[in-house]
């Protein structure tokens, strides 16, 4: 039985103790843990998941806002000078990792008593290929480019996550715009679909939002769950074809008997 923990499912600037920044756990029948992105927040959820900074030894970075990676400086300097922590490893895109020092972790971790650092002082970095994918406890995840921002000379690198788990075939699209066209296959294949959602009534041009969202074919939306939302009242999902939005704790749990009815669970 493998799970997928949701240790916070608000937006960047939730504000708190009933929700934290959108950063998922997955945890395997092992122990095995795998963090899913790690916002400014991380060392709360983990707290309020009873958790800390030891039981994190791999980390996916989808991309480089603070809500997503703000919490590595913290991870980072805890397990390198806690003895019995193990040195993360970092599963990322090449095009964020040739950022992610430089433009936003050196200027907290460079400097060392006695020492000039770099990220390897830190961290065990796998960079992945373009279109690639990487392993985790046997599990493979590809790679997913999504459109997050664009500000019209470039996009910001930014990757969802499709992997199989028991046979159910998981979208995590973390931030992103609606990209139901460029990806339509892997929303028509994929068996449930953890998507970004904005509520707020000052819509943002960088995440998809719930208007959008409500026009999707009935077969797309009758498997996705919701989460990246705001703070505030939560238009009735279950009422407009969805699966609901998620919880902060909410547990997912896959196995190869709950294909068509996949369990979940709210932590306690």
């Amino acid at each position: 039985m493998i799970k997928l923990i949701f240790l916070g499912s608000g937006s960047a600037f939730t504000v708190g103790a009933n929700n934290f920044q959108s950063n998922m756990l997955l945890v395997t029948e092992e122990n095995h843990k795998l963090l899913i992105d790690c916002g400014t927040d991380i060392r709360f959820s983990l707290h309020a998941a009873g958790l800390s900074y030891g039981d994190i030894t791999d980390i996916y970075i989808s991309h480089l806002h603070s809500d997503h990676v703000g919490g590595l400086e913290y991870i980072a300097f805890s397990t390198l000078f806690d003895p019995l922590a193990q040195k993360p490893k970092l599963y990322l895109s090449k095009d964020i990792a040739s950022n992610l020092w430089d433009r936003t972790l050196s200027g907290g971790l460079r400097f060392l008593d006695g020492e000039i650092a770099t990220i390897d002082t830190f961290f065990e970095q796998q960079k992945i290929e373009y279109q690639g994918h990487f392993t985790w406890q046997e599990i493979q995840f590809d790679l997913v480019k999504v459109i997050h921002v664009n500000n019209g000379f470039t996009l910001m690198p930014s990757y969802g996550l499709s992997f199989n788990i028991e046979g159910i075939k998981v979208f995590v699209s973390t931030d992103t715009q609606l990209c139901y066209q460029e990806n339509q296959e892997i929303y028509e294949s994929s068996d449930i679909i953890f998507h970004d959602c904005e509520i707020s009534c000052y819509q943002t041009p960088v995440h998809a939002n719930y208007q959008q969202l409500l026009k999707l074919p009935s077969r797309i939306k009758n498997k996705m769950w919701l989460y990246g939302y705001q703070p505030g009242c939560l238009p009735n999902a279950l009422k407009d074809g969805f699966c609901g939005f998620v919880e902060r704790g909410q547990v997912f749990e896959f196995s190869d008997l709950q294909k068509n009815q996949l369990f979940e669970k709210v932590m306690h």
